[in-house]
């Protein structure tokens, strides 16, 4: 019980340190949130209306640091999330909430594929290594592990967009398109998506082939490996059933801690492709002092 209860603190601690920190960096850094958005709507507002705008961005000049903090932890705690100045009028949870739905699809199926692929990769390249097929895969995925993913993005936006027309070079759906549970929606949701997905997955496929093909290759020395071969067992069956499912442990506990990640999103292949996810509302959130 007293580990539990210390464990809770801790993350307690966590979250409130990150909380305050997430309070502090808007207001430390240079600039006016409000002027911002006054002139990107080129008014000339009265006084009151400054000050009206400061209290619905939490921003109220009359009120010292500490109030501040404090009406900020009572929103937070309320669920109150405030008013986006990017996307004004907008309140911020409907912001995330659209936002968010658009990252989970994209870096969720992107993870998904490429833990898929390079696990199976790997055990391939383990079992079968020695020739050349399985010998190339090792230093292929490790260049593109070492590759920033933002420059493999870079590259594809500009060869399978801009220069061959294959795909969209921005957004997440076509112009004009609203958000709808229909088959034309989803499939142009699909092929805008089909770039950065391919960016993420090529990226990111090379650190599971490896990380599998090294463990494929500790478990095929084990004692259940060589007594299912000398029972005269398949080598697929071998393979899969014996090798591979003690080996996929290690992956499988990497691809659980990366699920959390996914939420987050791919924040500079969202920049680069100008894909409506959380990290791109994130980078234009930090943009525009939101």
């Amino acid at each position: 019980m007293r580990f539990l209860l210390r464990r809770l603190g801790f993350y307690l601690v966590t979250a409130w340190a990150a909380v305050t920190i997430n309070f502090l960096i808007p207001r430390l850094m240079p600039g006016d949130p409000v002027q911002v958005l006054l002139a990107r709507f080129q008014g000339q507002p009265t006084q009151q209306a400054v000050r009206a705008l400061e209290r619905t961005f939490g921003l109220d000049t009359e009120q010292s640091l500490l109030a501040q903090y404090g009406t900020y932890l009572h929103d937070l705690l309320h669920g109150q999330l405030g008013t986006s100045i990017t996307y004004f009028p907008e309140p911020v949870s409907s912001v995330i909430a659209s936002s968010l739905l658009w990252t989970i699809c994209l870096v969720g199926t992107a993870t998904v594929i490429s833990f898929t692929l390079g696990t199976l990769a790997g055990v391939v390249a383990a079992w079968h290594r020695g020739s050349k097929l399985a010998d190339a895969m090792l230093p292929i995925s490790t260049f593109f592990s070492g590759v920033p993913y933002f420059w493999i993005g870079l590259v594809a936006l500009t060869v399978f967009g801009a220069a061959l027309h294959w795909f969209p070079i921005s957004g997440g759906t076509a112009v004009g398109q609203h958000v709808q549970l229909s088959l034309s929606f989803i499939a142009s949701a699909v092929y805008h998506a089909a770039l950065p997905a391919l960016t993420i997955v090529v990226s990111s496929l090379g650190g599971w082939l490896v990380g599998m093909r090294n463990m494929t290759v500790a478990t095929m020395g084990e004692d259940y490996v060589l007594i299912a071969r000398a029972k005269g067992l398949k080598e697929r069956r071998v393979m899969l059933a014996y090798a591979a499912r003690n080996a996929l442990l290690p992956n499988l506990s990497g691809f659980a801690l990366s699920l959390g990640f996914i939420v987050g999103g791919a924040i500079v292949t969202e920049i680069v492709f100008s894909y409506p996810g959380i990290g791109f509302v994130l980078f234009n959130a930090v943009s525009s002092e939101d």
